[in-house]
């Protein structure tokens, strides 16, 4: 998984996704969204690394089965709430 952090004064995104699909376009009726090398590409991350980054991060961006299922996996995002764009796994993490 790629794992990238965005910092702007006081706010910090996480941006994580599967591997394979760095670069890909997902569409799925009005829905178009690039999973861009900009700001997907990071670190390459284990599983481990991921759950420590997205169970202290305040906004998260997520694309992909096993980057979602980090998510899931440390109780961050319930499996109803991940949203399926042209089969791929998305999920949105915003804490106050």
């Amino acid at each position: 998984m790629y794992l990238k952090i965005h910092r702007s004064g006081d706010n910090t995104i996480v941006a994580l996704c599967d591997r394979e699909l760095l670069g890909r376009t997902l569409k799925e009726g009005n829905i178009s969204v690039t999973v861009s090398e900009d700001f997907y590409k990071g670190d390459i991350v284990s599983e481990e690394k991921a759950i420590e980054v997205i169970s202290k991060a305040t906004n998260i961006n997520i694309f992909g089965e096993k980057a979602v299922s980090c998510a899931v996996k440390c109780g961050a995002v319930d499996k109803s709430n991940v949203m399926i764009i042209n089969e791929v796994a998305h999920a949105q993490i915003f804490r106050i």
